[in-house]
């Protein structure tokens, strides 16, 4: 966790555009007492306790358990490390066959990217709505919108998701790391000179001349992390959850790669004790790692073409996180331990311990968040997908590369001769118009097997085998056309209803164990480290709401409860079309039969339109007249005295604002937009006032085509009760279900 810079003296406040905050921001006055106590808990989790004696003895037989738990999975490690090679099409010692050809065929790889396309894109929906919120009164949407601005910075969509389900697939665990982060930028911005006018310092707008300033900014934001599996260890191996292993007294481990610069950067922050520090960068390369601990990310940067250096050059750490007992009472605290070194007395070894502190975060929760992609009882971390397939993938090498051994000699003919008949065998060269001196009778051509042909049958029938242990089917293939024969429409809806079942069983674990939690870390974490003035620089008037919204710690999870709104918002077209009927039987209710109640349809409209156009577009369809604000008539002159076109606002008092605008015009209206505001507030009064007389005209008669009302209904509008449907003849949408064969979107059709 970094530390928040400090400023050094006072500069300007500016924003730039993507939302930083200049240091020198004010912040919100608060009650000193309140001040006071906040500062001293942030100096207790803070307070460095490695020079503790009893307290240091502690942690090291701790890491004692940490070494042999790290010992106990390696063999997990290096099954991981081959199933990345698998995906990583590199052909390893597994591959019995060892001839001419070195194909890899990425059967694996194919499965694997599929199912992580389509789990984001289940998970990301359409809408661009990913945070719900279940609340004891209103919903705070605008702490739901800077949940959305965080799930955008922190880049979950393009970089965090799909990393781990792809991580989920191969190691058969979840596993990511939250922190918050502070940086500093130091931009440069032009100034015009300013004026003073009663008072008030204003930009001269005559000025020609600018000053230029460098200020400095300061972003926060929280931070999302991928680890690997082979880098965190939880004990004990039977624990449920990471809360439940900390409560037993276990511990969770993560190691950590730092290099000098990094190490350097810990000490700056007093994330590691200072002294400790400056010891471990003199003795860089001299650390006594665990030999034969798997490195994933060694393996996947070799994978990507990219060669790291050693020699010293980075030291491998362990983060743990357990509960240690300080001043007779149990808290959370992290260690940082480097390994062992040698004595200065010769004899045995000591520990590097570069630090131990309490929880740095208010909520005391552990940072990591890790389940298993298929929970299995008596154990917390899960089984590889690949490693089901990975035999089947061997044997689909093997195969290939057989076959194209066999074409190659299939293509090449073999020449049959009998060298005593034929004493020209040396001239028998092949080329173009060649002319061999022998009897033909004497030289025979032969074929060598089209053994290839069956190894390719035997590659396709391997390869449906691996797509069916990774539940992959034709819909969740992009360039897939299903069986050579044609699919009839009961084939083509078992398989959709299918892949909804395995896509919504995966992607509801992810977001129940990983996602949601992870939602409410970026709400603790904003409590504790954001300032609310950023909001409302970034925000605007949601921003406002947002300042005056204060949560306290305790109460996130009792009077808020977030938690992440993918698969359900992602839910088939079924389920929309039923919900069409639904809607259109209850609206002709009438209101005599649910006294006590009333129908508002704005939900149900808002997630239509949502679905059909999106999170960007359906705010400017679907307009909230509340979150507008009407400018006041005088500030409206200002502008139009300067020429500015504006428009009217729905909930401007029409009468008023035109009384204001009259004396606008006694100072002259040369540009005339005194004039069409005016226009428009006359026409927008007609407009009212049509309606008006409408809707009282529709409550004396009652609206078409409800019980009472004229007629049997207008044109475009269902009977109530009726099912939305085209004309005969029509043709509904693509992937439109006929009315006839809904059925309940939780069971998959049967043959």
């Amino acid at each position: 966790m970094a530390k928040k810079p400090k400023a050094d003296k006072p500069r300007l406040s500016v924003v730039p555009d993507d939302g930083g905050l200049p240091k020198d921001a004010p912040n919100k006055p608060e009650d000193s007492h309140a001040e006071e106590e906040r500062r001293d808990a942030a100096e207790e989790r803070a307070e460095e306790l490695v020079h503790r004696t009893k307290l240091a003895e502690k942690f090291s037989d701790v890491m004692k358990d940490v070494a042999k738990g790290f010992q106990a999975q390696w063999e997990r490690g290096d099954d991981q490390l081959d199933y990345w090679d698998i995906y990583d099409q590199i052909i390893g010692g597994k591959q019995s066959y060892a001839g001419n050809s070195q194909i890899y065929l990425p059967i694996v790889k194919m499965a694997v990217n599929a199912r992580v396309t389509r789990f984001t894109n289940q998970i990301f929906p359409r809408s661009g709505r990913n945070v719900d919120c279940i609340s004891s009164d209103e919903k705070p949407y605008d702490i739901m919108a800077l949940l959305e601005h965080y799930i955008r910075k922190t880049k979950l969509r393009t970089q965090i998701v799909p990393a781990i389900v792809r991580n989920g697939d191969v190691e058969g665990q979840y596993n990511l790391y939250v922190s918050w982060e502070n940086s500093a930028r130091h931009v440069v911005i032009r100034k015009k000179p300013t004026i003073e006018i009663e008072g008030e310092s204003i930009e001269d707008p005559e000025g020609e001349e600018e000053d230029v300033e460098e200020i400095e900014t300061l972003h926060m934001r929280p931070t999302v992390e991928v680890l690997a599996d082979a880098d965190v260890l939880i004990l004990p191996h039977t624990a449920n959850s990471v809360g439940e292993a900390l409560a037993k007294g276990g511990s969770v481990t993560v190691i950590r790669r730092w290099s000098k610069s990094r190490v350097q950067t810990a000490i700056d922050d007093e994330e590691i004790d200072a002294e400790l520090g400056e010891i471990l960068l003199e003795e860089m390369g001299t650390t006594k790692d665990d030999a034969g601990v798997p490195e994933p990310n060694r393996k996947h940067v070799s994978a990507a073409g990219i060669t790291m250096g050693t020699g010293g050059k980075e030291v491998t750490l362990y983060e743990t996180w357990t509960r240690l007992k300080i001043d007779d009472e149990r808290r959370l605290c992290r260690g940082y331990y480097a390994g062992t070194k040698a004595s200065d007395g010769g004899g045995g070894e000591t520990d590097r311990i570069l630090s131990i502190k309490r929880c740095p975060y208010w909520n005391d929760k552990c940072p990591v968040l890790s389940a298993p992609v298929k929970k299995i009882a008596g154990v917390f971390k899960g089984q590889s997908e690949v490693k089901a397939a990975a035999d089947l993938q061997y044997a689909a090498n093997d195969t290939i590369n057989e076959a194209m051994d066999s074409a190659a000699y299939a293509l090449m003919p073999i020449v049959m001769t009998d060298p005593s008949k034929n004493p020209r065998v040396g001239s028998m060269i092949l080329n173009l118009a060649a002319i061999w001196e022998t009897n033909p009778n004497d030289t025979k051509f032969a074929q060598f097997p089209a053994l290839w042909k069956d190894g390719l049958t035997i590659v396709a029938g391997l390869k449906q085998e691996i797509f069916q242990i990774l539940s992959i089917s034709p819909a969740i293939m992009p360039q897939s056309t299903g069986t050579k024969g044609r699919r009839n429409q009961a084939e083509i809806a078992m398989e959709q209803q299918v892949d909804i079942l395995s896509t919504a069983d995966v992607c509801t674990n992810l977001e129940d164990e990983i996602l949601t939690p992870l939602l409410r870390w970026f709400v603790e974490l904003d409590y504790q480290y954001r300032d609310e003035e950023i909001t409302v620089k970034q925000y605007g008037q949601m921003g406002v709401r947002a300042a005056m919204q204060v949560v306290p710690p305790l109460q996130n999870e009792r009077r808020f409860e977030f938690r992440w709104f993918g698969v359900e918002s992602a839910r088939n077209a079924q389920q929309m079309q039923m919900q069409t009927a639904a809607i259109n039987t209850v609206k002709g209710v009438p209101p005599q039969m649910y006294m006590g109640y009333e129908l508002n349809l704005v939900p149900v409209i808002q997630l239509w339109l949502e679905n059909a156009f999106g999170s960007r577009v359906t705010p400017e369809i679907f307009k909230d007249l509340k979150s507008k604000l009407a400018l006041d008539p005088k500030t409206e002159n200002q502008f139009l005295e300067e020429g500015l076109a504006l428009p009217v606002h729905e909930l401007d008092e029409d009468q008023e604002h035109m009384q204001v605008h009259i004396q606008a015009m006694k100072n002259g209206d040369p540009t005339g937009a005194v004039r069409e505001h005016l226009l428009r507030h006359r026409m927008q009064m007609d407009k009212k006032m049509q309606m008006q007389q409408a809707s009282i005209a529709t409550m004396q008669r009652g609206a078409p085509g409800s019980p009472g009302g004229a007629g049997p209904g207008a044109a475009g509008t269902p009977r109530p009760g009726a099912v939305p449907a085209q004309p005969r003849g029509g043709q509904q949408p693509p992937g439109a279900i006929h009315s006839d064969q809904l059925q309940d979107p939780a069971a998959a059709p049967r043959r």
